[in-house]
């Protein structure tokens, strides 16, 4: 179970296969962890290391990472971390794929570092939509889970944490919508079809960063093994 020290936080990872690198960014919301992936409709540890070398990781204070909680803390906290988890494994391009909070994840990673990353696969991404107050409980429902080993943060620095993640940004929560109209990076978006992962989200976001094409049916069968299909084919156009 290999780990990784930055200041503040131990990131556990997994890596997998051989091959172009892919940075996986679970579901799960703020408890985004590997294990997630096998509520995927496919798992994309297993199926993509048969080509690449996949890199899974549990976000910070999810699974068996665990960090200090501040109230500076939000999306570029977790940017912050996936770039020194790549540096730290020598890797200085990667595709990226994530799922639900995957999508918001990634966003943030075009927007800080576009540099490096090759291609982008969303599935599901999250995205606002009227629904800020399901996003603000799950937090307190994650952090329920979690605070009684981060004693003496006071309640306002997680006040503070909940609102740089839920409270500001665009309709994705992570970066403004305006920086996405200049992400040229390849994307590929899988639709999301409910109230975290909102459909209109969805269209929006592939109609607006010039780099993102749209799946609309994956999730669910018949149609579960073309939507990995069609994330193989993208995935194999651009990481040559």
């Amino acid at each position: 179970m290999p780990s990784f020290e930055r200041p503040g936080v131990t990131l556990h990872y997994e890596e997998h296969g051989t091959g172009f690198p892919v940075l996986l960014l679970a579901p799960g919301g703020m408890n985004s962890t590997i294990a997630a992936w096998g509520n995927a409709p496919w798992d994309p540890v297993a199926h993509l290391a048969q080509r690449y070398r996949v890199i899974a990781m549990d976000q910070r204070n999810a699974g068996s990472s665990v960090a200090e909680v501040h109230g500076s803390d939000g999306w570029d906290t977790y940017t912050a971390d996936q770039l020194a988890l790549l540096d730290h494994l020598g890797v200085s391009e990667c595709a990226v794929l994530g799922m639900c909070i995957g999508g918001a994840y990634i966003a943030n990673l075009l927007v800080t570092a576009p540099q490096r990353v090759r291609a982008a696969v969303a599935l599901q991404p999250i995205g606002r939509a009227d629904n800020q107050h399901l996003f603000e409980k799950s937090f307190e429902s994650w952090r329920a889970g979690i605070e009684a080993d981060h004693p003496g943060v006071p309640d306002d620095d997680w006040a503070a944490f909940r609102t740089n993640m839920w409270g500001g940004g665009g309709m994705l929560y992570s970066v403004p919508d305006e920086a996405l109209a200049h992400v040229a990076t390849p994307w590929l978006v899988l639709m999301g079809i409910d109230a975290f992962h909102p459909e209109p989200v969805s269209r929006r976001l592939a109609g607006l960063a010039p780099g993102a094409e749209l799946v609309e049916q994956w999730k669910v069968e018949p149609h579960v093994a073309d939507g990995r299909a069609a994330v193989d084919r993208f995935l194999a156009a651009h990481l040559v």
